[in-house]
This record gives structure tokens, sequence and C-alpha cells, in this order.
């Protein structure tokens, strides 16, 4: 068995600590709130996911030296935009012979990073991966059957992933294609603002799935120019990713964009979900990236159009809807 470090306390985290705990693993889970820790190691309760407790062999940590001691394995499950301070925390005591994986989803602003791209930046030369998927905390702690993909480099890095998570409730793929993965986990969560937009406004099961299927068209194209493949984004960590994001009554995102549609403003709806909206950071990266590779993303510039320039749903849908007539498919033969 072995001995893994999450970093980060919040839902996610703590329901990939649980599964390790539950498959016989030694876990350590670290958060920067002392007060959040005392609480934890006082009664075992999840915050952000009430009615649960943590397993038994997991132990507690605000001492990132501390938590990261001996662990052959070390989870960023921190919100996106504290990746980066998160992994200079673990630059005074890192280990190149541990493995780092990261479970967050988002691309940096300023960098256009994604999440691994930031952990080798300030680590230079560990080994690194990233595990996604169509997966949300409330049914993994329940024990729901869910499948996710570990996605590194080295090989040995992606099997160790699999190996250690794998259980009869959450199966792993493995995959090499990292960057595919990654730019597939960031991206989704714009899609979902504007998924949740078209709900807020009422516009019904057709507009939305419609959004999701031109959606992964506008993911799968970045991703592939950034060096990704196809086939990445036409499974977990792109389609699989995209469907559940934009349709659960668990999906912050969604939530974020339904509020919007509905006429609440922007700051007031990531106040409401009361956790971090990833796909408000991940927006502007998603447009600089489309216009970096001079991809065509309607979608995205709408969402983007939405949250930071005071266009209306409403009026983003209308735009969508009547842009220039087009083939679905480029180069069609009559073409």
């Amino acid at each position: 068995m072995s001995q893994v470090t999450i970093l980060g306390a919040g839902s996610w985290g703590s329901a990939l600590a649980s599964v390790l705990a539950w498959n016989g693993h030694s876990v350590r889970l670290w958060s920067h709130n002392p007060a959040a820790v005392s609480q934890m190691k006082k009664d075992r309760g999840i915050k952000n996911l009430p009615g649960f407790l943590y397993p038994e062999g997991i132990e507690f940590f605000d001492d990132i030296g501390e938590a990261l001691s001996g662990s052959s394995l070390v989870v960023f499950a921190v919100p996106s935009t504290a990746t980066r301070q998160t992994a200079g925390k673990v630059k005074p005591c890192f280990n190149k012979n541990v493995g780092y994986i990261s479970v967050s989803k988002g691309i940096e602003e300023d960098s256009l990073m994604t999440q691994t791209e930031i952990i080798e930046d300030e680590l230079p030369g560990v080994l690194v991966g990233a595990l996604s998927g169509p997966s949300h905390a409330e049914e993994v702690i329940r024990k729901l059957p869910t499948v996710l993909v570990a996605g590194a480099k080295d090989f040995r890095l992606a099997k160790k992933v699999q190996d250690i998570f794998m259980d009869e409730n959450l199966r792993v793929y493995t995959s090499s294609d990292v960057k595919g993965i990654e730019v597939g986990a960031s991206l989704k969560n714009v899609i979902a603002l504007a998924a949740g937009m078209s709900d807020g406004l009422g516009n019904g099961d057709n507009a939305r799935a419609a959004l999701i299927t031109r959606g992964i068209r506008e993911i799968t194209a970045i991703a592939v120019a950034m060096g990704g493949k196809p086939d990445t984004l036409a499974g977990l960590a792109g389609i699989g990713d995209l469907i559940v994001t934009c349709s659960s009554v668990h999906s912050r995102n969604h939530q974020a964009g339904e509020l919007i549609g509905q006429g609440v403003p922007v700051k007031e709806a990531m106040e409401r979900i009361h956790m971090v909206v990833e796909g408000v950071y991940s927006a502007k990266a998603a447009f600089a990236l489309g216009r970096k590779y001079k991809v065509s993303m309607p979608i995205i510039t709408e969402v983007n159009q939405v949250l930071f320039c005071n266009k209306s749903a409403k009026d983003a849908v209308h735009d969508l809807m009547c842009r220039d007539k087009k083939s679905e498919i480029s180069g069609d033969c009559w073409e």
C-alpha cells in the first residue's frame, strides 16, 4: 500500500482522499487553513459534503512539509488559481523521485499554462500528470460508479495512479495525452457556463444539446492546435466531462451560468455558489488561447462578452443563432 499526500481539502480532494483510504492506502490531507484542519481532526466531518465523515486512514495537516514527508504520490487538489502558490510552498521540500498529479481544472490566465505546466514550472524536473473525467465529489463519496482517465508522459506514473485509485466503484483508464486531458477539463467549464445561461433563460434541452455539441468542437479545435489528440476530446476528459458539467445539479459552473441567465450579476452569482466557479477564471484564458491558435470559438467568445463586457445572456444567444450560414463540417464536398 502507498502513502499519498493530497493538497487541498475541498470537496474533490476530500472525496479522493476517502477513496484512497477505502482502498487501504495511508493518506495525508493538507489544508492551508489551520482552523479547518483543527475542525477536521476534531469531528472528521467533510465540510463541503454534509453528512459524510472522513474514513480511518486519513491524517490532517496544515504544515505542508509534514504532509509531504514520506509520500510516494502528491495530488494537487487546490483550486486552479491556487496551484502556482501551492507549488511554491512545495518547492523547499519537493522530491524529484515522487510523482505529482493534478486533479484541478483550469488554464492560468496570464501564462496560458495548464495545471501540470504550472507545477513543472515551479518544480523543475518533476514527474507530473493529470487525473480527470466526468466526476462529481457528491457521487464519488457515495460510492456511485465513476470513470476517470489518468494522463502522464511517463507510463509508470499513469499506471501508479490507476493502480491506487481504481476499485469496484472508481474505474481509471490511462493515457499519454496530458495536454488533451487538461485542455478538455479546463475549457468544458466555460461551455458549462454557457449551458447554464441558456437553461436560466428557459431555452430547453435542444439548446443545451447544441451547446454541448458545438462546444466540444471548439474545445477540440483548441486542444488539437496545442498538441492534444482528437480521440482524447471524444473520450472521458472531453465530451464525457462536458456532458456531466453541462447537465448535472452538482455542477457549480452550470449553477452559476443559470443564475446569470436569470439576470443575476456575475459577481453575485459566484458568491451564491459558495465555492470556486472555475469556468469564470478559465474563460479569459480560453478566449486568449483561441486567438493565439487562430481557432473559431463563437460560444467561448459570447461567454466572455457576458462575463466581462456586460452583455446579456439573451443577446449572446441571439447573436449565436444569427451568425452567418455555414456547413456543419468544414470542407464539405460541395464547398
